[in-house]
């Protein structure tokens, strides 16, 4: 496939600016969610929109919620296992952030228990499970946010439980 071939089609160009107003608020309140820190999340975000125009003559414009949700998504993920590499420790939260928060995350409870079990798989597979199991959206969703069929998403999913659970049925 060329290059030409691989671009957005005509009228759908990503207009980064029209991206940042729109949808940069999205991708800030997703890289706050994952990566728990407000300064990381605004650098995370910034670097979201950096990849997306450094890509953008090979990314389709098509959908751009979508878009942005799976760039941000797998950028923090990569960070968050970068910094677990390195063991970087998270920044603690403002004192005001912590009081209103439960002592356990459920959502780093969940990321730790996937992450052994997600690091063969695919990134779509790994990216797939992480919306369903953490994000907790619909096989609907997720299918749209990754532009497969509702069935293929139910399949990977279907296939993660019977190899790491030892479960067969629904997600």
């Amino acid at each position: 496939m060329s290059a030409e071939a691989a671009r957005a089609p005509e009228g759908l160009d990503i207009d980064l600016e029209v991206y940042y107003v729109r949808y940069g608020p999205m991708v800030l309140r997703r890289c706050r969610g994952m990566l728990r820190d407000e300064q990381a999340a605004f650098d995370a975000m910034q670097e979201v929109f950096v990849k997306l125009l450094v890509n953008k003559r090979r990314l389709d414009g098509r959908y751009p919620s979508s878009l942005l949700y799976t760039i941000a998504t797998n950028h923090c993920l990569n960070r968050l296992r970068d910094e677990r590499r390195r063991g970087e420790t998270v920044p603690l939260p403002a004192d005001g952030d912590i009081a209103g928060r439960p002592l356990e995350d459920p959502e780093a409870k969940l990321r730790e228990l996937l992450d052994p079990i997600l690091k063969e798989e695919r990134e779509d597979t790994r990216q797939m499970a992480y919306l369903y199991f953490i994000d907790g959206l619909s096989l609907e969703k997720i299918a749209q946010e990754m532009d497969m069929s509702v069935a293929g998403i139910h399949k990977r999913l279907r296939r993660l439980r019977r190899l790491h659970l030892g479960q067969g049925s629904e997600p």
